[in-house]
């Protein structure tokens, strides 16, 4: 049994979300004029992790294109990727690069399940050793597949600009400086990545971006 601090659903947010408005008082207006926190939970294992890189750096539209063709040539698991080959996956709308990273994953034999054991840096690090698996997919994985709570990806630009915007600093946050922002977050900071995207959101609406 461990003991790590998993998000089940929105009371679980709700909770770290009551915990950093006590805290941060920026937070706490971000918090309040977002509303009720996306959960945003994905599958855990290969199909959650593909579906990462499926969607990684394009855009939803595209991304659920891919899913339904996968979807219509039965593609779900290690052995259909390995099946499909990097044409295959071509065919379905992969770029040739996410073709080899799925097919990498694919050939990789991860246990998912002792995974779901390890502490979140182990996790990172044992995904990133995946060719085409880097820090934000892995802490993506972490916070949305496996429900960590204290998880939060500073290399990602949404959360940057948000931040940026929230704290009305003069530029986006390197992820070092991000990072040491959110140690302030802990043992929430996964509550409040998902605050942050979702601020974001709000403002680039508001900015008309």
């Amino acid at each position: 049994m461990s003991s790590y601090r998993i998000i089940r659903s929105e009371a679980d947010l709700a909770e770290g979300a009551a915990w950093l408005s006590e805290r941060d008082p920026h937070m706490g207006r971000a918090i309040s004029e977002i509303g009720t926190l996306p959960l945003r939970l994905r599958p855990d294992g290969f199909k959650g992790l593909l579906d990462i890189i499926v969607s990684q750096q394009v855009s939803v539209a595209s991304a659920d294109a891919i899913r339904l063709r996968m979807a219509a040539a039965g593609v779900a698991d290690e052995g259909d990727v390995q099946k499909a080959g990097e044409a295959g996956l071509r065919a379905l709308g992969f770029s040739r690069a996410k073709a080899r990273y799925a097919l990498a994953l694919a050939e990789r034999g991860i246990d998912y399940g002792h995974l779901r054991l390890l502490p979140d840096g182990a996790v990172i690090e044992r995904l990133c050793e995946v060719k085409g698996i880097g820090p934000w997919t892995a802490q993506v994985y972490v916070m949305f597949c496996l429900g960590r709570a204290d998880v939060l990806p500073a290399g990602d630009l949404a959360l940057q600009e948000a931040a940026r915007a929230l704290y009305a600093l003069p530029e986006r946050p390197a992820p070092k400086v991000l990072a040491e922002r959110a140690e302030a977050w802990s043992p929430w900071r996964s509550v409040a990545a998902r605050a942050l995207f979702a601020y974001y959101r709000l403002v680039k609406n508001r900015e008309g971006l």
